[in-house]
């Protein structure tokens, strides 16, 4: 069985993929599988990837569903998922062609695998400029929210999983009509119970596409406003901050006013104050209606 799982959640990508391809096809290591989660594609994703099953020099999964989402998504693979190591590259990004082999590298120097959730390393742009800043060159084990909250380093990483884990922890909720549930309240879970290797190796090529997820974040708290109202919960349990517990109330009650279900005020931690910063969460929807016309 292979190491690693290499996991794309695709939707209508069909002219992004070859590109990903190609940078899994030269990877010094063929100790990994390539899962794609089709999210419902309506365009010649599967006929592509049927193509690619038949003449690459690797192993190829694919496995189509209703469009659902990211978090769907994300959850169905999790669900697949045989290797012991698991991680997202999306289907507008790249792997450098030594990643797979790096990611086993950082793994295998460490004997003990059960006090570990991953490894946290960079993304960079196709130039290869790192987004934000590195990690510090003395932290070596953590979670993410430190990498961001405590040690003040910026921009998106790669995060590798443990695929044990990813099985333990609570699937993304899917809601009705929605098609988003912030993916990064599972690293926070995860996070809080057990220690990410930090390595300042890059893992993946990122290209942001106009109207990814990435780009409109603030117009889909508008279409899945309950999604959002979950994160937020989750997050709220795990801060010990004043200042973030009064955000995250206030962006519950946000998402309680826009699909007026007040239900949502009275789920997770700390409710009280939900319903105390409600003036501001109306203020704040105000604020939102009008950056997103």
């Amino acid at each position: 069985m292979k190491s690693i799982t290499v996991f794309t959640p695709s939707f209508n990508r069909a002219h992004l993929l070859p590109r990903l391809y190609e940078s899994l096809k030269h990877q010094t290591s063929k100790d990994f599988v390539w899962m794609i989660i089709d999210d419902g594609s309506s365009d010649d994703t599967k006929n592509l990837v049927e193509q690619w099953i038949k003449e690459s020099n690797f192993e190829i999964q694919y496995h189509y569903k209703e469009n659902g989402g990211m978090h769907t998504a994300h959850n169905l693979a999790y669900s697949l998922i045989q290797t012991e190591l698991n991680v997202c590259i999306d289907s507008d990004d790249q792997m450098p062609s030594n990643a797979v082999e790096i990611i086993s590298n950082i793994w295998n120097k460490e004997k003990n695998h059960t006090k570990l959730a991953g490894i946290i390393g960079l993304d960079t742009d196709l130039e290869g400029k790192v987004l934000g800043t590195p990690i510090p060159k003395d932290l070596k084990k953590g979670n993410l929210k430190d990498l961001y909250k405590k040690f003040g380093v910026t921009g998106d990483k790669k995060l590798v999983l443990r695929s044990d884990l990813t099985k333990q922890y609570p699937a993304y909720p899917e809601y009705e009509k929605e098609k988003l549930v912030p993916l990064g309240i599972l690293y926070l879970m995860i996070g809080n119970d057990y220690d990410f290797i930090y390595s300042n190796e890059v893992l993946c090529l990122v290209d942001y596409q106009e109207g990814g997820s990435s780009n409109t974040i603030q117009k889909q708290y508008f279409q899945s406003p309950r999604g959002f109202a979950y994160a937020k919960q989750i997050q709220k349990k795990y801060s010990h901050s004043a200042k973030e517990l009064i955000t995250y109330s206030i962006h519950i009650g946000i998402s309680s006013l826009i699909t007026k279900d007040f239900s949502l005020m009275n789920q997770g931690p700390k409710k009280f104050l939900n319903w105390l910063f409600l003036p501001l969460a109306y203020l704040g929807l105000v604020y939102l209606k009008r950056k997103t016309k």
